[in-house]
């Protein structure tokens, strides 16, 4: 994970995660945050509460993550409900990306000072450690998710989607 990256901080309870990002959410962020939360799902983990006080921005395919991640906690409904991933403290900016995207639905957004059940302990979240191809395939990924949940995404991000499955293609026949 690069130097411009933002930190993962992970505490756990009972069926609880809170993790608090710090710094720019990006691409190589994203694949951490997707193998701690599916790590922490295959745990029973079912609420989450992601503090963002420190967050400076949040990427395309950091926020097509944080998009499938709340449809996948959500039950693959892309329809608002009482959502199980709550947003403790974003930005305006990021509120505002998350509205722009037309994905601020799937999560719980609230402001004000964290409230843990006791008893929490750290987790440690190792970085993923990605190879190119795994980067590109997450980013892929994230930004299909993102024109999948809102149709008017299509026009943003085709292009990048379609420069990332070349360059995923020509990854693949590099190897072989």
């Amino acid at each position: 994970m690069n130097s411009s990256s933002a930190k993962l901080l992970v505490l756990t309870g009972e069926r609880f995660a809170c993790i608090k990002i710090v710094g720019r959410a990006n691409f190589a962020t994203s694949i951490d945050f997707r193998t701690l939360v599916d790590g922490l799902q295959e745990k029973a983990f079912n609420y989450f509460v992601l503090e963002l006080s420190e967050c400076a921005l949040m990427d395309s395919t950091f926020l097509g993550m944080l998009a499938g991640f709340g449809l996948k906690m959500n039950g693959a409904q892309n329809v608002p409900s009482d959502s199980q991933v709550e947003l403790l403290n974003p930005s305006p900016r990021i509120t505002e990306l998350l509205e722009n995207l037309g994905v601020l639905h799937l999560f719980r957004v609230t402001d004000g000072a964290l409230k843990l059940p006791v008893p929490v302990q750290p987790l440690d979240c190792p970085p993923a450690n990605p190879c190119r191809e795994e980067v590109t395939r997450a980013c892929l990924e994230a930004h299909r998710i993102l024109m999948e949940i809102n149709p008017q995404n299509v026009a943003r991000f085709k292009e990048v989607a379609q420069f990332l499955a070349e360059d995923l293609k020509r990854l693949g026949t590099e190897k072989s």
